[in-house]
């Protein structure tokens, strides 16, 4: 071998170690596994896909970590409440108290709301009264609440960092970016877009693969006449799985307003009293019901839209037979009404283990 080809070799040889050295000094880069939506048939049928937001997309690793934030009591202050004390999965997400108490045992004034369905939100507003916009900052108000989680995300990332487990889960869900309110609450967002209710015997009935009773489907019709229950504009029909239309309304609950809702948000005194049309399904799961948990009982929300709609200077127009007090409804009508309201429970979803306490 020549001296030249001695050389060669060496050089070769030294270019290979350095390869691999540099190959050894590169950091593992995690790659989250894509977890798309599983999408009801029904829902790809009638109503447009649901808009991820591309700096949050779906994982497996992200929806994980979500849904173990979710019930862990760590991001409170004390310890002691969770997202999912005022969310309870076998309430369909919602409390059973009219107003839910934070953990220094104050009560808000509002009911909490259900949650499900929540990806089609087309609007992107949150809340009764639609103060966030988008699910990621829906996750994030809670935590600072003074009546509610009342603590600071810096101290809610210092006790995540601590943990023996959160920080792991953190970097295989999102890499090496430091722990923060902006991970948890994309985190939570992830787990909550896969709280989808789509199995009710209403649904069942539209596949064709059950009957309704001619209690429920008399039900249906008083739903739709615009001349009876009138129920249709605000939400939904066997067009609109959602049964909600997302959007604000005044439905005459009060002649004088206290709780402006909408308006107290938008600072337009014609949104005053409007508040978020909550979905219809799981109605057995989610009372008390409106906005402030006034009717304990659906026989009470049907009667106030039956006979007791009050007048105010923003109640929607779609309220119709205010002068009169509202639809009037028979006893057999409202029964039937009832019925069908019922057939939109999903029992499937309140017991999903996909959706309870890891």
């Amino acid at each position: 071998m020549t001296p030249k080809t001695s050389y060669f070799f060496i050089l070769m040889f030294a270019l290979c170690l350095i390869s691999c050295n540099n190959d050894s000094m590169e950091p593992y880069v995690n790659t989250p596994a894509p977890s798309p939506l599983q999408i009801p048939q029904l829902f790809k049928d009638l109503i447009l896909d649901p808009v991820i937001p591309l700096d949050n997309p779906q994982t497996q690793e992200g929806v994980a970590l979500g849904k173990k934030l979710f019930f862990d009591p760590i991001l409170s202050a004390n310890n002691t409440q969770a997202c999912a004390s005022c969310h309870n999965p076998a309430k369909a997400f919602t409390d059973i108290r009219q107003f839910s108490e934070g953990i220094d045992g104050i009560s808000g004034d509002r009911n909490s709301m259900p949650l499900f369905n929540l990806a089609w939100n087309y609007d992107d507003r949150f809340f009764w009264d639609g103060r966030e916009s988008g699910l990621e900052n829906q996750a994030f108000e809670p935590i600072t609440n003074p009546i509610e989680m009342h603590t600071t995300w810096p101290e809610v990332a210092e006790k995540l960092k601590q943990h023996p487990d959160y920080p792991e889960l953190f970097r295989v869900a999102f890499g090496s970016t430091p722990i923060d309110s902006v991970l948890v609450s994309k985190a939570i967002a992830q787990f909550e877009r896969t709280l989808i209710s789509s199995n009710s015997k209403f649904d069942n009935y539209l596949s064709g693969n059950t009957e309704l009773t001619p209690q429920e489907s008399e039900g249906f019709n008083v739903f739709m006449d615009e001349a009876k229950g009138d129920c249709f504009h605000c939400h939904g029909s066997n067009n609109n799985p959602l049964w909600t239309d997302n959007k604000f309304h005044n439905n005459g609950l009060d002649s004088v307003l206290t709780d402006l809702g909408l308006g107290s948000v938008s600072g337009d005194p014609s949104d005053d009293g409007k508040f978020k049309s909550p979905s219809l399904r799981n109605l057995s799961f989610t009372a008390p019901y409106m906005h402030d948990g006034r009717f304990s009982t659906l026989e009470e929300v049907i009667n106030h839209y039956s006979e007791g709609l009050k007048d105010s200077p923003t109640i929607d127009p779609l309220m119709k037979k205010v002068n009169q007090g509202g639809v009037q409804l028979s006893s057999q009508e409202k029964a039937s009404l009832k019925a069908f309201l019922l057939s939109l429970n999903d029992p499937s979803f309140v017991s999903n283990p996909n959706f309870s306490n890891p």
